[in-house]
């Protein structure tokens, strides 16, 4: 039986500092925002008690994180009755039944209704409802100083009307400066234009800076069993509840390096793994972190870890290592691709009969010769990958990449060794488009479609299907290979391989590779009982936060 204590810890901390009332704040508005905790009545209570007391910067960046995450309607109400700042990016994605928008929109401020307002996919009813207030939401405030707010009119001069005997005489009158203005009467231009530039101010001010934050030294903390980090003392808890050992299990701004994810799988103690937190928390920066497994004295099952952190000292860095070994290895590659090039082209000239007759028999051997150089330099390119992922040396572009053709493509690629293997290969049909380098996104799909393929048996149906989620991601589901379930969850990343193993390099380094490249393409890959899911950023919200950066 698990329990997850999280909000409990949440609710229970220190609330006696700004800092902590604005770290209590954030973690609550992402834990709630993203459907880690429900929306437990104490915590928007204590939300709603924090509000006035936590800093509007750390409120309106707390909102902006959940533009495209589908916070409950609780949270909606508590962010969209905040500043206008915090209630844009909540409002622009909320989805709330009809309802609860005709619940919500006598609380939210006019500018606010206006955000609804511009939204074109709600009910009918929601902008019945809008068109309700009138010309309440179309009134300019007053935001001038007091003593400039009073109204100024032109004061009407009584004409007398000519007789007819008379001729008119044009005249032209000017107001009377100590005639008393009209509260009715009309606003001049130089009125209106001072009362909007009054609101500008008001409103564009940029916020003052936040005061710096002292860095710490050292921290303590807790994991549990899937690694996740569940309790944190001697630093700001926000950039690490939640956050996991292994190094691909979430993008992010923080993360650990393989040692910590390495021993994660094998339940093992590690000692200086490498953490960088971004940000500008006190634990924002560089960190040398160890930790111990834990295991429950009852039953014997292993329950997380406990560890501690702290700082590197004077003359250390906690950088990941760039020794010579990568430097040789990518050299050993590129001296290796060229004479694999050749004798793969000299096989194939002989196999075409190029250079003149040749016997069946050695046309036979030239085309073996032929398939055992192309694995080979699959093997060297997925060599050098590696190196070049080590070695922070991977060139990645901004593409949009449809995920449709590219999966058509690889399918017919991999019919071949579907019939070898006798395994099925089904892949759903989708429209959906990811972010990331082209070159690299096919790279990723296509070796990680031929390893499960070669790892399948005769008989099996291997599945893909994929979906947009409401975080930006999406989600490849794929079906896990019977051969594997010998290695539960990521001990997979540790297969061993028979004599059977279509990989050169073996299944445990291939999954490692496309692992390894799927962070490095700001996604992850994770194994879980029956599937493994790939997770890689979707194109269409990469292109809206760019046009909105704009």
């Amino acid at each position: 039986m698990h329990f997850d204590d999280t909000l409990e810890t949440v609710l229970a901390a220190d609330l006696s500092g700004e800092g902590a009332r604005a770290s209590v704040w954030r973690q609550l508005v992402d834990l709630i925002g993203r459907g880690r905790v429900s929306a437990d009545p104490r915590a928007i209570a204590l939300l709603h008690d924090l509000r006035d007391h936590v800093p509007r910067t750390v409120r309106i960046a707390s909102a902006r994180d959940l533009e495209y995450a589908r916070p409950p309607v609780e949270l909606v109400d508590l962010l969209a009755t905040d500043v206008i700042e915090a209630a844009l990016p909540v409002l622009r994605g909320a989805h709330l039944s009809v309802d609860q928008w005709q619940a919500l929109l006598p609380r939210l401020s006019p500018p606010a209704r206006g955000v609804v307002r511009n939204r074109r996919d709600l009910d009918p009813a929601v902008h019945r409802a809008l068109d309700s207030f009138g010309s309440v939401d179309l009134v300019l405030g007053d935001d001038r100083p007091v003593e400039q707010a009073a109204p100024v009119a032109i004061a009407p001069q009584p004409v007398s009307e000519p007789s007819v005997a008379e001729q008119p005489v044009p005249e032209t009158r000017l107001p009377d400066p100590a005639a008393e203005p009209d509260p009715a009467g009309p606003f001049r231009i130089a009125d209106v234009m001072a009362r909007i530039e009054a609101f500008e101010r008001a409103h564009d001010g940029a916020p003052p800076p936040p005061p710096p934050v002292a860095p710490q030294d050292s921290f303590r903390f807790e994991a549990d069993a899937t690694g996740q980090i569940r309790w944190v003392d001697g630093v700001s808890r926000a950039p690490l509840i939640g956050l996991s050992l292994d190094f691909c299990a979430t993008p992010g701004h923080a993360r650990f390096d393989a040692i910590a994810a390495g021993a994660l799988r094998k339940r093992a103690p590690f000692r200086d793994a490498r953490l960088t937190i971004g940000g500008d928390s006190d634990a924002t920066g560089e960190w040398f972190v160890s930790g111990v497994p834990a295991f429950d004295h009852a039953t014997g099952r292993f329950i997380g870890y406990r560890g501690t952190a702290r700082r590197p000292y004077h003359g250390e860095r906690a950088e990941p290592n760039r020794d010579a070994g990568v430097a040789q290895l990518r050299q050993l590659v590129h001296e290796l691709r060229t004479p694999a090039g050749a004798i793969a082209g000299f096989a194939e000239m002989i196999q075409q009969e190029l250079l003149g007759p040749v016997l069946p028999v050695y046309r036979d051997r030239a085309g073996a010769i032929l398939n055992h150089s192309r694995d080979l330099v699959a093997v060297i390119d997925d060599l050098d990958l590696a190196a070049r992922i080590d070695g922070d040396a991977l060139d990645l572009r901004d593409d949009r990449v449809a995920l449709g053709p590219l999966f058509d493509v690889i399918a017919a690629d991999l019919v071949a060794l579907c019939e070898l293997r006798g395994t099925l290969l089904e892949v759903e049909p989708t429209d959906i488009a990811v972010a990331g380098d082209r070159r690299a996104v096919e790279r990723l799909l296509a070796r990680l479609l031929a390893t499960l393929v070669s790892a399948g048996g005769r008989d099996e149906s291997i599945h893909v299907r994929v979906g947009l989620e409401g975080d930006g991601y999406v989600a490849i589901v794929l079906d896990r290979p019977q051969a594997l379930d010998a290695w539960p969850g990521d001990s997979v990343f540790d297969v061993d391989d028979g004599e059977e193993d279509m990989s050169l390099l073996g299944t445990g380094f291939a999954l490692r590779l496309a692992r390894n490249l799927a962070r490095e393409l700001e996604g992850t890959l994770v194994f879980g009982t029956a599937t493994l899911t790939l997770r890689l950023p979707a194109a269409n919200v990469v292109e809206i936060g760019r046009a909105q950066r704009r």
